[in-house]
């Protein structure tokens, strides 16, 4: 596992909700960003049959102390979970979900989702509470940018995000979606 993998957003300013309309933000991207709902079911109702989501890596790594604030635990490790979601060939959004050790323990099944929507997963679920959404710019240097645009045949200078704590039956986990130049567009 490489330091890059494990590195968090500690420079990075997150912003509540109120505070994002100060912010310059594409207009293909800003109404995927706050729109309310799931994004997979959003993603499926515009493309269809051509939705795609697929797990693009997962391991165990260690917690910095930034997923530790976020997440408010003590774990020092947990697992990552990277997955796309496309629309045909292109890759609209990018997720990266870190459980920590001690959900995971409780959950253990999380470990086993593969290409499953991890949302709509915890959609069907009692007792799931979700934090309300925190946005930042990520630019392009970030590990977990650099992992969304790996890809990308356009490399803009950084993407969009949005992340939210969600607890399930007391046990958090962090959720991260990076929205690619490309979404919205069909």
């Amino acid at each position: 596992m490489t330091q890059e993998k494990t590195r968090i957003l500690n420079a990075i300013p997150w912003l509540p909700a109120e505070r994002l309309g100060q912010a310059a933000v594409d207009e293909h991207v800003r109404p995927w960003l706050i729109g309310k709902g799931l994004i997979t079911l959003r993603m499926k109702a515009v493309c269809g049959d051509r939705f795609n989501l697929q797990l693009v890596d997962q391991w165990t790594g260690l917690l910095s102390a930034g997923h530790k604030s976020a997440l408010r635990i003590p774990d020092n490790a947990g697992l990552f979970r990277d997955v796309e979601m496309c629309c045909g060939e292109r890759v609209w959004m990018f997720a990266q979900t870190i459980i920590p050790d001690s959900t995971l323990s409780a959950h253990p099944w999380l470990a086993e989702l593969g290409d499953s929507a991890l949302g709509e997963t915890l959609s069907d679920l009692s007792g799931v509470e979700r934090s309300s959404y925190e946005y930042a710019w990520l630019p392009a240097e970030e590990p977990v940018t650099a992992r969304a645009l790996r890809d990308a045949e356009i490399r803009p200078a950084g993407l969009w995000a949005r992340r939210s704590r969600v607890s399930l039956r007391g046990a958090p986990l962090l959720m991260q979606e990076l929205f690619l130049p490309s979404v919205g567009r069909v």
